[in-house]
C-alpha cells in the first residue's frame, strides 16, 4: 500500500516555508525530515508515524487512535503510529506535526 497523498499534502501545507524541513520517500511512505532527522511521515500503512521524546510518546499512548510504532514486531521507543481518527481536523494534525518537528529540532544535524 502506498502512502496517502492527501495526508502527505496536509503535512506539507503545515511545514511549507520551513527551510529546515525536507521530504524523503522512506519505507513506502513519505517522511518529513528536520535537519536530516526524521520527524513525521505519511505512513505506507495508513495514518502517521510520529517521532517524539520517549517520555512524551509514552504519555500520549493514552490518547485514542494512538499506538506504539512497531518495527519487526518490536515497539520503537519514541515513535508512535497515529490512526486517521487522531488527526481528522487541522488542529489535531498541526499538534502532531508541531510536536514532532519541535522534537526533531533538538537532535544533532545530520
Amino acid at each position: 500500500m502506498a502512502y496517502d497523498e492527501q495526508v502527505a499534502q496536509r503535512i506539507r501545507d503545515l511545514v511549507a516555508g520551513d527551510l529546515d524541513v525536507t521530504e524523503k520517500k522512506m519505507f513506502g511512505g513519505l517522511a518529513f525530515l528536520v535537519n536530516g532527522n526524521m520527524s513525521v511521515a505519511a505512513s505506507s500503512k495508513g495514518g502517521l508515524m510520529v517521532r517524539l521524546d520517549a517520555d512524551e510518546a509514552q504519555r500520549l499512548l493514552e490518547q485514542p487512535a494512538v499506538r506504539p510504532f512497531e518495527m519487526r514486531g518490536k515497539p520503537m521507543n519514541g515513535w508512535l503510529r497515529v490512526d486517521e481518527a487522531g488527526f481528522e481536523t487541522e488542529p489535531q494534525l498541526r499538534e502532531w506535526v508541531d510536536r514532532s518537528v519541535e522534537y526533531a529540532r533538538t537532535l544533532p544535524h545530520k
